[in-house]
């Protein structure tokens, strides 16, 4: 038999602010969300017992399809991430150390990597930080433009104006 875990300590709307898709990666949608998650899990980001979003409200927030987080949950839980629990909810399940060393791990060699190939064109280590700094800059404000964007448009398609009250019709 499996115990309900507690409530997600998080807020819920700061949850959804941590998911955003890169409409120019080439990676699916599904993809993305499910790294996304496996990285908030592995990092602690969320703690065994928590619960995520629900399908619905990750959707409706993310304007991402029903289905692709339906997709991403079902994967987690597959992959050991997650149980679900009918009626309940989405709990995050404990990974264990290992799981979440080796996010930190390929994080960790990815940057090195990066940061040696720089090395070897002859940029300065502080050439090299400037650069990374001034990137993770314009990439964050890159994402935020677009999640703002499309949130617009999300909210335009809903019948909600951008401060999230329903428009009202008014015929002349």
């Amino acid at each position: 038999m499996v115990e309900t875990p507690q409530c997600a300590s998080h807020n819920e709307r700061d949850a959804m602010n941590i998911f955003e898709v890169d409409e120019s990666s080439g990676l699916p949608v599904w993809v993305q969300l499910r790294n996304r998650f496996v990285y908030l899990i592995s990092t602690g980001h969320y703690q065994p017992g928590d619960q995520l979003p629900s399908v619905r409200r990750l959707a409706a927030e993310t304007s991402i399809n029903y289905n692709t987080v339906s997709k991403v949950y079902v994967n987690l839980e597959h992959d050991g991430y997650v149980i679900s629990v009918r009626g309940k909810g989405v709990y995050v399940r404990d990974v264990g150390k290992e799981k979440r060393d080796d996010t930190a791990r390929v994080a960790d060699a990815i940057i090195e990597d990066s940061i040696k190939r720089c090395l070897s064109m002859g940029m300065s280590i502080d050439e090299v930080q400037h650069h990374m700094v001034a990137l993770t800059q314009t990439i964050k404000e890159e994402s935020q433009s677009l999640a703002s964007e499309k949130r617009d448009i999300y909210e335009r398609k809903n019948g909600k104006n951008p401060a999230g009250q329903a428009q009202t019709r008014t015929d002349d």
